[in-house]
């Protein structure tokens, strides 16, 4: 139960005292400046609501799975104790950034994965509401448990390793917002911010498969994924294939899912669960758009056999 109020606290702390009132500053702003198209209020209830979803379930699975877990792989890990608190917390710091870049590039490379993060990236806006559309099955999915886990085998406690966790999503709120421009070079070289952030959910591959980074961008520069946005070309947001066409909370959250086991049965291909998320058009819906153009260029004949 502790960990259910835990998620509560999170609510009403960062979420009612930080995050809600931070969206409705933005959208003053942008409507002073007359840009009303930023933000349509209905999108940012749904994004809300989303939020407030996902962190309850957070909260549920942690209290009811992800604790026990996590404590049965401390007891087989390094178990290993820092002379430093301050050293720790560098550890700790890092690791957890470097292992939510690699999450994040499993995210967006692998069907499975990418249903519990396409929400996220479905918004044809680009706001701090959209910080908060994430997909409540990200926790149900297994996918979360990738990010606790190499924390466990070091020997951060469960506690240490949660903290970390929600400070590097609360650093990531902040991304989320076309209102802030360049930030100084010094910065923007070792940080991630919403200009790099920005680029990243650009919906063609160049960008959206770019920016990685949590509260960092150096792994990105080290690993060949940066991508800076004065170079990037024309930013527009949401994705290229199945767009959804709804703001319900429910089928953001779940739509995606359903349309890949979809898939799996109609092409009776197991593949589907691990190939890109793009894998299927490019393979099967590209050659059936060809076979289906070659039949309709294929000359009439009088419909007898030539056998």
């Amino acid at each position: 139960m502790g960990d259910i109020r835990h998620a509560l606290y999170y609510l009403l702390l960062a979420g009612g005292g930080i995050f809600v009132p931070m969206i409705i500053l933005e959208r003053a702003y942008w409507i002073r400046l007359d840009r009303l198209s930023a933000y349509d209020l209905r999108e940012a209830l749904s994004n809300i609501s989303m939020g407030f979803i996902y962190k309850l379930l957070d909260g549920v699975v942690l209290a009811l799975f992800l604790a026990y877990v996590y404590d049965r792989v401390v007891d087989f890990g390094l178990q290993y104790t820092f002379s430093s608190g301050l050293v720790a917390i560098a550890v700790l710091f890092f690791v957890t950034d470097f292992v939510y870049f690699v999450l994040h590039v499993l995210l967006h490379n692998t069907r499975y994965a990418w249903c519990s993060h396409v929400s996220h990236h479905s918004s044809t806006r680009f706001n701090l509401s959209t910080a908060l559309r994430q997909n409540f099955l990200f926790d149900l999915s297994g996918v979360a448990i990738l990010w606790c886990l190499p924390l466990a085998l070091i020997g951060f406690d469960k506690t240490s390793a949660v903290l970390a966790i929600e400070m590097n999503l609360f650093y990531q709120f902040f991304l989320h917002t076309e209102a802030v421009d360049r930030l100084p070079a010094w910065y923007e070289a070792v940080f991630n911010t919403p200009s790099h952030h920005r680029v990243h959910h650009g919906n063609i591959p160049d960008q959206m498969e770019a920016n990685f980074g949590g509260v960092l961008i150096i792994w990105d520069r080290l690993f060949g994924t940066f991508r800076d946005e004065r170079n990037a070309g024309t930013i527009s947001y949401g994705i290229t294939h199945r767009q959804p066409q709804t703001l319900n909370p429910l089928r953001l959250n779940l739509d995606e899912w359903f349309q890949m086991w979809r898939d799996v049965w109609r092409y009776r291909d197991l593949r589907i669960l691990w190939k890109h998320p793009d894998w299927l058009e490019e393979t099967y819906r590209c050659n059936e758009a060809v076979r289906n153009l070659a039949c309709r260029n294929r000359p009439v004949t009088s419909g007898v056999s030539d056998s």
